[in-house]
């Protein structure tokens, strides 16, 4: 079975449409599809984000799809909602009024010690700037906050699945800014596994670096799922698709690498 639950569309940041993404998906012989777009920010300037407004109409969308394509494809609607502390929640009664099927909690944005969000995952650059300017320059000092608000949003919030654990990697290819066996950060991915464990929320395998080019890998990486799954934290394979190009990335290599989640909707099997 063939199946991807976090899934861009232009209601978000995608390329394509819902119904030009689930025919993709039909195409590339899915049988499930869910739709996660990015959920509302408190904060200007992001236009990547659905709205107050928009939410509505966004899963009247979504549902609508799915009973028109119901023949062919399962389609679920879902939403990736933002932990940025003090400001925003992935906690599912922020959206009861459209009542997703799952919601996706996700760290894109560290706070910083002067209050300032960091993003984590829109361009080298900015994110160099960031640490620089708001973290004295530690790249440290940032991965560690960053897997601290990762714990705190899996221990305190309501939500389904946690996506790309380990985002803070995404540029750390081309940047090396920090190295990925150093004791510190093998500490903080033993922290976090930890804490995900404890929650019970599963962790996508999220292709999504690859298709965009970052990485030759998937989130989490493979010495952080090793840990995970040594404590029973249950998978998800998701692509992260922001076009109908990347839905079923590298799924062929990541396919077989983990006992998955068949669905993220509450009361799902294993596949």
């Amino acid at each position: 079975m063939k199946r991807n639950f976090h899934t861009h569309s232009t209601w978000c940041d995608g390329k394509a449409s819902p119904e030009e993404m689930i025919r993709g998906a039909i195409d590339r012989g899915f049988d499930t599809l869910g739709f996660s777009s990015h959920a509302m920010l408190p904060a200007d300037p992001y236009d990547w984000t659905l709205t107050t407004a928009t939410l509505p109409a966004y899963a009247a969308e979504i549902r609508a799809l799915a009973a028109k394509y119901a023949d062919r494809i399962r389609i679920l609607l879902g939403v990736e909602a933002d932990f940025v502390p003090g400001a925003c929640t992935p906690d599912r009664a922020a959206y009861a009024a459209i009542a997703p099927d799952y919601v996706i909690g996700s760290v894109h944005f560290v706070v910083a010690p002067d209050g300032a969000w960091v993003e984590v995952d829109n361009t080298p650059e900015l994110l160099t700037a960031g640490i620089r300017d708001r973290f004295g320059g530690s790249t440290e000092a940032f991965v560690r906050a960053y897997f601290a608000q990762q714990r705190e949003m899996a221990a305190s919030f309501d939500f389904d699945v946690i996506g790309h654990p380990d985002l803070c990697r995404k540029f750390n290819g081309r940047l090396a800014s920090f190295d990925e066996g150093a004791s510190w950060y093998r500490e903080e991915l033993e922290k976090t596994a930890e804490a995900f464990a404890a929650s019970g929320k599963s962790v996508e395998v999220n292709t999504g670096a690859i298709s965009r080019g970052w990485m030759d890998d998937a989130y989490p990486s493979a010495s952080f799922r090793d840990l995970l799954r040594a404590r029973g934290v249950r998978f998800l394979l998701s692509s992260d698709a922001h076009a109908v190009e990347g839905l079923d990335c590298a799924f062929d290599r990541f396919g077989g690498a983990e006992t998955y989640l068949a669905s993220p909707v509450r009361g799902g099997t294993e596949a």
